[in-house]
């Protein structure tokens, strides 16, 4: 008699830990650039250099990167930028985690705050929380049949399982040139620029997905123009590109994750020698999950008309897809500046972030509460003092569709910024709209016992012979062909033999013949 299993790959979180870090430092400006008169605007991004897993804990080095846009009292160019690393050496404790595990590490900048202290030294706060995940790949191994005993009688239970076929990280390199337009001055120096990954697009196929986007770029540069010494460009790059993935096919369900791992502008020459092309490199890293949805036939119950057979029993953990979706939210709000503040007479540029601040279960959906964060770069009428920024926060309320979600279900909810357009109204006040999705995946979370190993005695043949050879049986409530064969040593064939039933229904009051197949053997 052989236990017949099947592996089914799961994939869970083994631990999960987050710190946030204060970061404070103070840099000089350098010799070669003019004293600050005003701090204008600031970006910034986390790069992990270094990770090391040790049993219970995990180490993380690297640094914040950040620059900033001033004006200075120069009248030639009055706008200039600064640049600087705060590096960072942490310990995440991870009371799961063990040496050889691989960690996630996702970051979020929570806040970035540069300071003048004087006109050659500023200050850079910064608060960041670093998110570490372990996750485990896993297989279940599930008890589905029987082999090598015509005797033993075995009833197996349905259920649907979501089966990871593809767990993996790859990266894709994005390279483009943007010309610029004529009506643009020469670059001297690029003085500030954004990359936004926008509107990514998966199509699965077989044993390998398609992928389509957008790279947002935005540059504002020192020209070599008399006339407009500070110029900006802004544009889209799309881009499209298939991805080997053995493994999946079309009818899965994707879980990809892309992220801009890094980015890289530089200037090159054109045919006339002069700087008007600008080199983009993009790397995406894409943390690639792909689920098949699997109906799995359980073994149930056992038993032996000949032995007496007892299941040994432990709770397997699956999970089942529930909702995969990517809810739309749309904002909109305006933003008045200070009364400090210089009028309006442009928009150049503006860049948003989305925050989840909770997510809170209601009846058969998720209720998300986050708010975006804007900065607004806009061109000033003061020649002497001709760029400005304005920030603005607005939050944002959206309700995700679940059906069947439980206390106990697993969910992963994903924001991103899938559109931003701002429109001046007058000198002091903007109206800005939005467009953002929540890309959603649910998981009902199921524990099903399920039978491991059988052990096997002999019968109690002095009880079975005390029992009589043919039994008259009326059908009662809640009976069924599976368990009275069982009860009196027979199977479900033999009762349907003697009875000439075709199939397995009972009905209440139907009478029975049943006779112990045992017999033969004692």
């Amino acid at each position: 008699m052989e236990l017949i299993k099947k592996n089914v790959h799961m994939n869970k979180l083994k631990c999960q830990s987050s710190l946030q870090l204060t970061l404070d430092d103070d840099f000089n400006v350098p010799d070669v650039k003019p004293d600050i008169f005003k701090i204008i605007k600031e970006q910034g991004a986390i790069k992990i250099n270094d990770v090391k897993m040790l049993n219970g804990k995990l180490m993380a080095k690297g640094a914040l990167s950040f620059n900033m846009l001033y004006l200075s009292d120069e009248n030639v160019r009055p706008v200039h930028n600064m640049s600087g690393e705060v590096p960072f050496d942490e310990v995440i404790h991870l009371d799961e985690a063990c040496a050889g595990d691989e960690a996630i590490i996702n970051w979020e900048l929570e806040d970035l705050t540069p300071g003048l202290i004087n006109s050659r030294k500023i200050n850079v706060k910064a608060i960041v929380r670093l998110t570490v995940l372990v996750e485990e790949l896993y297989d279940e191994a599930t008890a589905v049949s029987i082999e090598g005993d015509e005797n033993v009688q075995f009833i197996n239970k349905n259920i649907t399982v979501t089966d990871i076929a593809v767990d993996k990280k790859d990266t894709y390199r994005i390279k483009d040139q943007i010309h610029l337009p004529s009506n643009k001055g020469n670059i001297s120096e690029i003085l500030y620029s954004e990359l936004e990954l926008r509107n990514p697009e998966v199509r699965l196929l077989a044993d390998k997905f398609t992928v389509k986007g957008e790279i947002l770029v935005f540059i504002l540069y020192a020209s070599e123009s008399d006339d407009n010494p500070v110029e900006y460009f802004e544009t889209e790059l799309p881009f499209s590109t298939t991805v080997e993935c053995n493994g999946c096919t079309e009818d899965m369900v994707d879980n990809i994750e892309f992220s801009i791992a890094s980015k890289s502008l530089e200037v090159m020459p054109d045919a006339d020698g002069e700087e008007r092309i600008i080199d983009v490199e993009v790397v995406l890293e894409m943390g690639i999950k792909i689920y098949e949805e699997e109906e799995l036939e359980l073994l149930n119950d056992i038993y032996s008309p000949v032995k007496e057979l007892v299941p040994v029993l432990k709770d397997a953990h699956y999970e089942d897809l529930l909702v995969k979706n990517n809810s739309k939210v749309r904002v909109n709000d305006r933003i008045k500046i200070t009364a400090n503040q210089p009028e309006i007479l442009q928009v150049c540029h503006a860049a948003g972030g989305i925050k989840v601040d909770d997510i809170t279960q209601v009846e058969n959906g998720l209720e998300v509460n986050g708010v975006l964060e804007t900065q607004i770069l806009y061109i000033c009428a003061d020649d002497n003092k001709p760029l400005n920024s304005v920030k603005g926060i607005i939050p944002f309320t959206q309700t995700i569709e679940a059906k069947g979600i439980k206390p106990t279900s697993i969910y992963h909810v994903k924001p991103a910024l899938e559109q931003l357009s701002v429109m001046m109204l007058d000198s002091e006040e903007i109206e800005v709209k939005a467009g953002i999705g929540l890309n959603t995946i649910v998981f009902d979370s199921i524990t099903e016992p399920i039978i491991t190993d059988i052990e096997a005695y002999d019968l109690d043949y002095e009880k079975i012979k005390n029992m009589p050879s043919i039994v008259g049986y009326i059908v009662k409530n809640q009976d069924s062909l599976w368990n009275i064969a069982k009860k009196y040593y027979t199977t479900v064939d033999r009762i349907k033999e003697i009875n000439g039933l075709e199939d397995n229904t009972l009905k209440i009051g139907d009478k029975l013949i049943i006779m112990k197949k045992v017999e033969r053997t004692i």
